[in-house]
């Protein structure tokens, strides 16, 4: 066998063309609802020693106060099903949990209390653990056919979103004295 063998023969695509991956298609509205919140409560269930590692609440207080937010994560999965408006998940699930704990609101003053003890960057440890292990064969592709120029592209991003927070946390703070 020789290289010319080995050389495929028909039109060669360039390094960056990204048509030949299997893309799944990913459709909001088709999200399985009780395997989703299974996983929210297996996340929940984890965030519990990582909370008693991180605050001085006790067991109960973490227990109630992940148990509000996943309510908010029920009332954001079943709105992003339900409601005709294509709004990702994670958009819905905030908007809820801005609802329930805005302070004008007659029912923040219940809700607050609740879920003002958790520490939401331990709250993210499992989220971005189980994010590092996620990367399929197919995102390593990817970023194998990108080569450099996501590199340029991710610290662009991080810059301008590093940038972009500062300069409205600058106005806020400029703006309430």
């Amino acid at each position: 066998m020789t290289t010319a063998d080995a050389t495929p023969t028909g039109p060669e695509l360039p390094k960056d063309d990204l048509t030949d991956l299997d893309f799944a298609a990913g459709d909001e509205k088709q999200i399985q609802l009780l395997p989703t919140l299974r996983d929210v409560a297996i996340v929940s269930l984890i965030a519990v020693p990582i909370q008693m590692l991180a605050t001085d609440l006790s067991v109960i207080d973490i227990v109630i106060g992940l148990a509000v937010l996943y309510v908010m994560c029920i009332g954001g999965l079943l709105l992003t099903k339900y409601v005709p408006l294509r709004l990702p998940s994670v958009a819905w699930i905030s908007l809820v949990a801005i609802l329930f704990t805005l302070p004008m609101l007659p029912w923040s003053g219940a809700i607050l209390p609740l879920v003002s003890g958790i520490d939401f960057l331990a709250l993210a440890v499992p989220p971005l653990a189980y994010a590092g292990f996620a990367i399929s064969r197919m995102e390593l592709d990817v970023m194998r056919r990108s080569g450099w120029k996501i590199l340029i592209i991710a610290f662009l991003v991080f810059t301008g979103t590093y940038v972009g927070s500062a300069l409205i946390a600058e106005i806020t703070l400029r703006v309430t004295g």
